[in-house]
């Protein structure tokens, strides 16, 4: 098989975001939960998007693994590899976006590489290297908030350069603006400066258009499902992509089975969905410090569970208030708890699955990356978009059959996202 696109994904529900997006641009897609075995049987595919768990692992692991991923991507023959990272840029000082950029750009043979974490349709943009959430600087936004790795500075040339052993230039949005040649003109002068990266500005589509044009050009790049964007329709226009004989019915046919949710996202968005779902679904809410502790509340809510999941879609929440995630962090440390609620969650997620759950909803990145670890699902074909995002998955080669899946970034989705999920995998 060979491949036109390659992509490394820095955690799950990144991966199916990009994979989304490459599919309603033309890209026949599927996601594969790291490296697969040579053992699985992959459809032909224009493009692959490994979904790797690499955003808050010490540095030197990050660039191991995406190391590894990008070498078999272009054992396939891919002629450009995105380094898929969040829209928010979620990365401290001490990586992992600029090593792995660094790392991968080197492998390459690349100059000065493309970064931009611009995506229009859901809201982030870049304007003279500073990022912007639904026009709100990100230091200022609700978002600035994420549990492990908060975001405190908007202006991504400094936030990249902290971590990163090159120089990291801009290409303004004038730039963007004037074109193809005068994006790769500007590249170049700062390649001839020696800068390892730029962060590109993009406001509207027309401009991711741009970059992916250009990015397609180069072997390696940086972005967030926005320069996904720009690549597939870049690949789209060159003629080289079939048409795509499957249809998102053939994606969502029936799996049957009970359905379930679990949420481990504390975005002030999830928080909110989980609110609504109470009105139409059984909804539990864990008490983040009991499972921190020890006790048998992961027991209690698969029991509770139990009781009610034959009935109808049940939702199961260990999601709390910023401030109350704060105050956990304060007492125990930031990895410490957090590593306590996704290994709740996924353990929760697997005890739902044996006991019949074949179409399932999981809320956060972390949180979908320790359950699909733990359920041992190897792949999924991109089936149609719940919300801007957010695709329905359908498993390919689980050991517990065919399974429905939704993946959900904890800042993704409107007030009845929960709701809409669960209709669309009926």
């Amino acid at each position: 098989m060979t491949i036109l696109l390659g992509s490394i994904a820095d955690d799950y529900t990144g991966a199916s975001d990009l994979a989304n997006t490459l599919t309603k641009n033309g890209l026949r897609t599927i996601q594969t939960v790291g490296i697969p075995d040579a053992a699985l049987d992959l459809p032909d595919v224009d493009a692959i998007v490994i979904a790797l768990k690499i955003r808050s692992v010490p540095a030197a692991s990050a660039i191991f693994l995406a190391s590894e991923a990008y070498r078999w991507l272009y054992g396939l023959g891919a002629r450009h590899v995105l380094y898929k990272i969040c829209s928010t840029f979620d990365s401290t000082d001490a990586g992992n976006i600029g090593p792995v950029t660094e790392a991968l750009g080197s492998m390459a043979g690349a100059d000065t590489v493309l970064v931009t974490p611009a995506f229009p349709e859901t809201g982030r943009t870049v304007y003279f290297g500073n990022l912007f959430v639904n026009g709100q600087p990100l230091n200022e936004s609700p978002l600035k908030d994420h549990p492990l790795n908060p975001m405190h500075d908007a202006n991504l040339v400094r936030v990249l350069a902290r971590q990163s052993r090159g120089g990291v230039g801009l290409v303004e949005l004038p730039t963007v603006s004037a074109g193809t040649a005068a994006v790769k003109s500007r590249l170049y002068a700062l390649r001839d400066k020696g800068f390892s990266a730029a962060i590109a500005d993009a406001l509207v589509e027309r401009d991711l258009e741009t970059l992916g044009a250009v990015a397609l050009q180069m072997k390696v790049s940086t972005g967030a499902s926005g320069l996904g964007l720009g690549l597939a329709r870049a690949l789209v226009q060159s003629g080289d992509v079939p048409l795509n004989p499957t249809t998102a019915a053939d994606i969502i046919r029936p799996v049957g089975g009970l359905a379930a949710i679990v949420v481990g996202s504390c975005s002030s968005a999830t928080l909110r969905q989980v609110e609504i779902a109470e009105q139409s679904m059984p909804v539990l809410r864990l008490d983040s410090e009991r499972l921190i502790g020890g006790s048998d509340e992961i027991s209690a809510a698969i029991s509770w569970a139990g009781e009610r999941v034959a009935k109808g879609p049940v939702l199961i929440s260990a999601s709390g208030t910023p401030e109350a995630v704060a105050e956990l962090q304060s007492r125990y440390g930031r990895d410490v708890s957090g590593h306590a609620i996704e290994a709740a969650t996924s353990h929760i997620a697997a005890e739902l699955v044996t006991r019949g759950v074949r179409r399932l909803v999981i809320a956060g990145g972390e949180t979908s990356g320790a359950a699909v670890d733990r359920l041992g699902i190897p792949a999924f074909l991109i089936g149609p978009e719940i919300a801007p995002g957010v695709p329905v998955l359908r498993t390919v080669g689980n050991a517990q059959g065919e399974m429905l899946l939704a993946l959900k970034s904890g800042n993704f989705g409107g007030e009845n996202f929960f709701a809409t999920a669960m209709s669309m995998m009926r």
